[in-house]
């Protein structure tokens, strides 16, 4: 069978050296967008010194004490990128290692879900501040509850998903690493 047909398909077969770089270069792409985001907080501090503008609540609310709604996107971004990363890495090992490992449909998905998962972290984030900053001005700086719930709901089902795409990994790379003990 060609590979077009195999490919039309949906059955291709995934080798877990592909899978594992498919971690390790999405991983290490979202880990440097990490940092890049960092650079949002650095500015928005820069912007806030000199204004001077810090009300009262913000002051009061240890929650918002980081003071830049960019740094949960941030550092889910570098921390998400790392496990993608060490996720690539544990494949690359076990493959190695020469246990048979047969990449299931849940683990096929699993970089696609991480990235996703990560990436509408970064876009809820952002655009998600705008949309609820819309409906509830200044929601995040004082503090204003249903916006800033409805603000961390969508990064946390973001979030959520790319928990998912790592379950599905460890639980293939827990089934494959069984034949080591």
């Amino acid at each position: 069978m060609s590979n077009a047909a195999i490919a039309m398909d949906g059955s291709a077969a995934v080798t877990p050296t592909a899978l594992s770089w498919k971690f390790i270069r999405w991983g290490l792409g979202l880990f440097i967008t990490g940092f890049l985001t960092g650079f949002i907080p650095i500015a928005h501090y820069m912007v806030g010194a000199i204004a001077g503008d810090v009300g009262p609540d913000f002051l009061r609310n240890i929650t918002l004490w980081w003071g830049c709604p960019a740094v949960l996107a941030e550092l889910t971004l570098k921390a998400g990128g790392l496990g993608m990363v060490a996720i690539g890495f544990c494949y690359q090992a076990i493959h190695r290692q020469g246990a048979p490992l047969d990449i299931s449909s849940h683990e096929r998905i699993a970089p696609t879900l991480c990235a996703f998962g990560l990436i509408c972290t970064l876009v809820s984030a952002a655009a998600g501040y705008v949309i609820c900053n819309y409906f509830w001005p200044n929601f995040y700086y004082h503090a204003i509850p249903t916006g800033k719930n409805v603000w961390l709901a969508a990064q946390g089902l973001s979030i959520a998903i790319y928990v998912v795409g790592a379950c599905y990994s460890f639980a293939g790379i827990r089934r494959a690493s069984a034949h080591f003990r």
